[in-house]
């Protein structure tokens, strides 16, 4: 399940906004205001009315993944007046990401544009800042499809930076009720070097550039002045992390290597690696041993090197070997390992408008305490929600995780869903599964009108894992599948949860496409 910085603070998960709210404009004495609002943009009202003359209430959603497009999708639009915020026009299909970053699937295919949601509005840009008091959010707007497309670590705006340079123009946009979507990032450790060289996988940009450096190392290990030496790192392919995404990409790439390029590059068979790291004691946690076990020795038949209790604590480009990289692994002394690209999927970190947001104080007309923040699980840094999916504050004084926990209240009107909040008590993993539930739940309660009454519960179906050769394994509380029969559950699952008729349709045909006629192996 994604993309803000302290610039604004969107990004795996979503936000944008393009028309302005004069009055609130003209309230700041900031010259950089004042020209945005010269330049002819209009007052937003909150209230807009239906069909009947019946006013509507403004709900504006921050984020475009699972959480913030689940939600939008199912908000009664007769009832409510409906604004999403994100820096990217469309919300991806992650679990299928992995299959575009080798050829098997078309990157379109695990697309949904937002505008087809037919939105009251859409703003692409990133939310920056919210005042609750005065219920306003500061929009940035986003003036690059780059930095839409693909996973970018939080930046700073700084005076004379390329960052602050490319910063586009801000605007605030008023709401009735907020709900925070954001999603969250891709924790790095602050390992030396990640941020720099590494590939995430989040995002269609991120598969992309991912399926180029493949194929790209290919190339230069099949040129005549390339060494052995050389040919081994540019083919090795170093995955770290080992939960279902960095399992799932290391199948699919080994997929793409024996059934389209080993045709292709036969002679540089011998050198080709594919290796995943992990710090656990074991890969793939969240299911029981007996799977765990089947997919390290699925993965070991394949070729498939599975390195646990290993913990990478640099990389670096190589020096000696144009396109390859150096990795500084803690258990192997001074010794580096050389690899020609690395996959980073090793969890995730919070979106920076979700820590601006927790570091700030405020105050509201109906609150008697003087100062108030948002209540912040200590262990994720998410924003902590009750079972309603009602966004909490406590005062500024609480100093223990107790007094928080007895002086905790909603905040009027805001609500948090997805991977950037906590619902208190209950400890959910941050998933798309939990995402999607928790949007449709409370989309449902908004359009009944019972948001404050009916608490939001989580029905767990099932964990899914692709190991390559068309097998995977699944696990439920229900059953257990493993091989074939398990494969063929995890594409009917992820074919049937695809949001539109349209990529219903696309999917089994690139499906199909690439069984048939093989991968599209073109740089391009």
């Amino acid at each position: 399940m994604a993309t803000p910085r302290i610039r604004s603070a969107v990004r795996v998960a979503d936000c944008n906004p393009t028309e302005i709210l004069a009055g609130s404009l003209l309230n700041s004495h900031s010259s950089h205001y004042k020209q945005h609002v010269s330049r002819g943009l209009r007052k937003a009202s909150t209230v807009s009315q239906d069909g009947n003359g019946r006013k509507k209430e403004r709900v504006v959603i921050l984020g475009s993944g699972w959480a913030g497009y689940g939600f939008a999708r199912s908000l009664d639009p007769s009832k409510f007046e409906r604004i999403m915020i994100s820096p990217r026009s469309y919300f991806v299909f992650t679990p299928l990401l992995a299959g575009t970053a080798v050829g098997t699937l078309e990157f379109r295919a695990v697309l949904e544009p937002v505008r087809r949601l037919g939105l009251d509005r859409f703003h692409q840009g990133w939310a920056d800042d919210i005042d609750f008091a005065r219920k306003t959010i500061r929009v940035e707007a986003n003036t690059s499809d780059d930095l839409a497309s693909r996973t970018r670590l939080a930046l700073k705006h700084q005076a004379g930076s390329d960052a602050a340079s490319k910063k586009g123009a801000a605007f605030d946009v008023e709401y009735d009720k907020l709900v925070v979507a954001v999603g969250a990032y891709s924790q790095t450790f602050g390992i030396e070097g990640v941020r720099e060289h590494a590939n995430f996988l989040r995002d269609v940009g991120d598969a992309r550039k991912i399926r180029m450096k493949v194929l790209q190392n290919f190339e230069r290990a099949a040129l005549p002045p390339t060494t052995d030496a050389d040919r081994a790192k540019l083919l090795h392919f170093a995955v770290v992390g080992g939960g279902p995404t960095g399992i799932e990409y290391a199948a699919e790439l080994h997929d793409l290597i024996r059934d389209d390029l080993r045709r292709t590059y036969p002679q540089l068979m011998r050198f080709v690696r594919v290796t995943v790291y992990d710090v656990a004691p074991k890969v793939l946690p969240m299911f029981d041993q007996k799977l765990a076990d089947y997919a390290m020795d699925r993965f070991h038949r394949e070729g498939i090197e599975v390195k646990t209790e290993h913990h990478l604590t640099r990389v670096r480009p190589d020096d000696a070997c144009e396109g390859c990289f150096k990795l500084k692994v803690k258990e192997y002394g001074d010794e580096e390992v050389g690899a020609g690209i690395v996959v980073w999927s090793t969890g995730l970190m919070q979106n920076p408008l979700v820590q601006k947001l927790e570091a700030k104080t405020f105050s509201l007309p109906s609150s008697s305490d003087a100062e108030l923040r948002l209540r912040k699980d200590a262990k994720t840094g998410g924003i902590v929600t009750d079972e309603n999916l009602r966004v909490h504050t406590v005062p500024r004084a609480a100093a223990t995780a107790e007094e928080e926990k007895q002086k905790a209240a909603p905040l009027p009107d805001v609500y948090g869903i997805g991977d950037c909040t906590v619902i208190t008590g209950l400890g959910l993993p941050a998933t798309a599964q939990v995402a999607s539930q928790q949007a449709a739940h409370l989309a449902k309660r908004l359009n009944k009108g019972d948001v404050d009454s009916k608490p939001f519960h989580f029905r767990n179906w099932g964990t899914m894992t692709y190991l390559g050769s068309w097998t995977a394994i699944h696990q439920s509380s229900a059953d257990e599948l493993k091989g074939w029969m398990a494969w063929v559950l995890w594409r009917t699952a992820y074919l049937t949860r695809s949001m539109s008729v349209r990529n219903k349709i696309t999917v089994p045909f690139y499906w199909a496409i690439s069984w048939i006629f093989g991968r599209d192996i073109s740089r391009f």
